[in-house]
C-alpha cells in the first residue's frame, strides 16, 4: 500500500531523515520508535506532505511521488496522497473556537465541501465511535487531554483515509487519560485500520503493532515483529533503548 525509498530530509543543512526506507502494510499498523530526535515525527510529515522530502520517493496506492530537493512536486498528486492520510498531534490542535462536533465537520465542509448536514451526521457517528457522543457540543478546554485527543481522532477519520498517522499520541497525557486514547486507538486496528504510530510507549506498540521500525539518528536501525524488536533485539542501539525504557522481553 505505502512504500517509503530512500527518504532524506534536512532541516539548516542537519539531516533528520537518512535514506529511510519503509513499507506501510494495509490493514495493519506498523509502529515507529525511537528516543526523541530520532526523526519520528518528521517521517510522518514527509508521509503526509505536511513536509517536502529532500530526496527518494513515496508510492501510495497509485501515486508515485519522486523527491528531488528545490523541485516542485505535482499538485494534484500531493492532493491525492492527503485525502489519503489522516493525521492525529501529539497536542490535539483542536479549533478552540469550535465544538468538539465543529471540529470534526471543519475539513468536510471546507476541504471537502460537503453539506452541513451531511457533515455533522457524519461527525455525530464519528463522535460515537470514540465514546463520545454526549460531548459533541462541548468547547475543548472543557474537555480532559484524553476526550480531546479521541476528538482529534474523530476528525482524522472524518474523511475516510486510507492511512492513518498518529504523532505520538498518548505522550501529553497521564496514564490514565493514554489508556482511553489506546483503546479507541485498539478498536480501530481491530476493525482493520491501517495505521503508522510514532510513539515512546513500548506498551502501546506491543499491544497494537504487527511490525516494529526502531528509529535512531535518522537511521532505521532494526524492524520485524514487536517479539522480534521487544523480545529479541540484535542491534545494541536497539537493544538499549528497549531496556531504558523498562521493556526488554516485559512488554
Amino acid at each position: 500500500m505505502i512504500r517509503l525509498r530512500d527518504i532524506e530530509k534536512s532541516f539548516s543543512g542537519n539531516p533528520v531523515l537518512r535514506k529511510i526506507s519503509l513499507d506501510v502494510r494495509p490493514g495493519a499498523v506498523t509502529a515507529l520508535i525511537g528516543p526523541s530526535g530520532s526523526g519520528k515525527s518528521t517521517l510522518l510529515r514527509c508521509l503526509n506532505l505536511l513536509e517536502t522530502s529532500d530526496a527518494g520517493q513515496l508510492e501510495f496506492d497509485d501515486v508515485t511521488l519522486r523527491f528531488v530537493k528545490g523541485q516542485a512536486l505535482d499538485k494534484a498528486k500531493v492532493l491525492a496522497v492527503r485525502r489519503m492520510t489522516g493525521m492525529v498531534f501529539q497536542n490535539f490542535q483542536l479549533f478552540p473556537h469550535r465544538t468538539a462536533v465543529a471540529n470534526v465537520m471543519e475539513g468536510l465542509i471546507v476541504v471537502q465541501k460537503w453539506p452541513t448536514d451531511k457533515a455533522r451526521a457524519r461527525a455525530l457517528a464519528l463522535l460515537e465511535k470514540v465514546g463520545l457522543a454526549d460531548k459533541a457540543e462541548a468547547w475543548p478546554l472543557t474537555l480532559s487531554g484524553g476526550q480531546q485527543q479521541r476528538v482529534a481522532i474523530a476528525r482524522a477519520l472524518a474523511a475516510s483515509p486510507k492511512l492513518l498517522l498518529c504523532d505520538e499520541p498518548t505522550s501529553a497525557l497521564d496514564p490514565e487519560l493514554a489508556a482511553e486514547v489506546v483503546d479507541v486507538l485498539a478498536a480501530l486496528a481491530r476493525e482493520g485500520t491501517t495505521m503508522l504510530i510514532a510513539t515512546h510507549d513500548l506498551r502501546l506498540a506491543n499491544r497494537m503493532a504487527q511490525h516494529v521500525a526502531f528509529l535512531q539518528d535518522g537511521v532505521v536501525v532494526e524492524e520485524g515483529t514487536p517479539a522480534d524488536v521487544f523480545g529479541a533485539p540484535k542491534d545494541g542501539r536497539t537493544i538499549r533503548f528497549v531496556r531504558t525504557l523498562g521493556g526488554h522481553s516485559t512488554v
